[in-house]
């Protein structure tokens, strides 16, 4: 099925709509499946570095689907029982506010790219992003935010995780002020080169999971395990 570029991320299809069985071609968009069964159709990426990706961009996608997905990750870590929850910008905030409200907590923790003047550089950490090859920003945490995390049960939330790259950085910042999450949460696993960066891998659970992808003549087809079929 093809759609219109602004189109994707809009809605959910049914159980069972498009094919994911082993040895199947995907021409421009690959079908990852919620927990639920029910299936959304993502746009193929090629990779500047080969290869290519499903994408999932949470701040373009309609409110139902976010929606979908924040239900999903609750449900996932709700008897975990998180005390507090951490967002990784930038798409990481929508997810995190929308995951703290159904597990009942009054507010988040959001980390930050935008310095304020009283963050200090004892807490930040460079960070790059699969998505924004060569663009690296610094992450920071508000000095401020430190007391609300100390002793808690704390859960990382962020969209996506593919390479590990950027949550490893989060990760290392959050260590400098003692702060270990038991768990991360994501919207989509991304492949999972990830697993081999990140420590405690079987700690992330994502509400989606997608492959890697490699063209052929006849279109996209699995590059490795991963994906939810």
């Amino acid at each position: 099925m093809s759609l219109e570029p602004h189109a994707f991320w809009q809605r959910l299809d049914a159980p069972g709509t498009y094919a994911t069985a082993p040895g199947t071609t995907y021409a421009g968009a690959y079908p990852a499946t919620l927990p639920d069964g029910r299936q959304m159709l993502l746009p193929i990426r090629d990779l500047p570095d080969g290869g290519a990706v499903a994408s999932l961009i949470v701040n373009q996608a309609s409110f139902a689907v976010e929606d979908a997905l924040a239900d999903a990750m609750a449900e996932q870590w709700r008897g975990d029982a998180p005390e507090v929850v951490i967002g990784v910008p930038t798409l990481g905030l929508p997810l995190a506010n929308a995951l703290a409200r159904r597990l009942g907590h009054s507010r988040m923790v959001p980390l930050g790219t935008s310095r304020k003047f009283w963050y200090t550089d004892a807490l930040s950490e460079p960070i790059s992003s699969i998505t924004s090859p060569g663009k690296g920003k610094t992450i920071y945490l508000d000095p401020r935010m430190v007391p609300l995390l100390e002793g808690r049960r704390v859960l990382l939330v962020d969209d996506v995780v593919s390479t590990g790259t950027s949550l490893a950085a989060v990760l290392r910042l959050l260590r400098k002020a003692d702060i270990v999450p038991f768990g991360i949460a994501v919207a989509m696993e991304q492949g999972t080169r990830w697993r081999a960066v990140l420590p405690n891998p079987e700690r992330v659970r994502g509400a989606l999971r997608s492959p890697l992808l490699r063209e052929t003549e006849a279109g996209h087809v699995v590059a490795e395990e991963g994906g939810s079929a």
